[in-house]
């Protein structure tokens, strides 16, 4: 009788192991982001500006422009050059659905050689910047120019 207990006892425990153990579950999906059909979308005319070859203390002005293609305003969170070698002009207002506007990134051209320079902009169209570029070459002053 006791043997009969016990091995009742062993096969509910062994029962309640096999079952704890094979219940599955899913692991939790990541929620899904909700797309804004009516977002802004930013459309840039150009990423690179390549100015070729310029003269030394002579600065030389990219300009990118920016259009709405979307719904709903867009708006210019930040725009940052990469060094304090360019400087940046861009509009603080709303762009409104289907207008456009002027991102202008003037290089001061003072060092002598080649040069790339970026131009990181973000707005609330999309959650990663956008990265712009400008670039050329800086030819040294010729002896007796001013």
């Amino acid at each position: 009788m006791k043997k009969l207990l016990v091995l009742s006892f062993l096969i509910a425990l062994v029962y309640c192991q096999v079952n704890a153990q094979s219940t599955e579950t899913k692991p939790a999906e990541p929620a899904k982001a909700v797309v804004n059909p009516n977002a802004p979308k930013a459309k840039y005319d150009k990423m690179v500006n390549d100015f070729g070859e310029i003269a030394q203390g002579i600065p030389k002005t990219a300009e990118f422009k920016l259009t709405n293609e979307g719904k709903e305003p867009l708006i210019i969170q930040s725009a940052r050059a990469s060094c304090g070698c360019t400087n940046l002009q861009y509009s603080q207002e709303p762009i409104l659905p289907g207008k456009s506007t002027t991102i202008s990134a003037t290089y001061n051209a003072a060092a002598v050689g080649a040069f790339t320079k970026t131009i990181t902009v973000t707005t609330n169209a999309d959650a990663n910047p956008v990265v712009l570029q400008i670039k050329g070459t800086v030819l040294a002053k010729k002896e007796g120019t001013n």
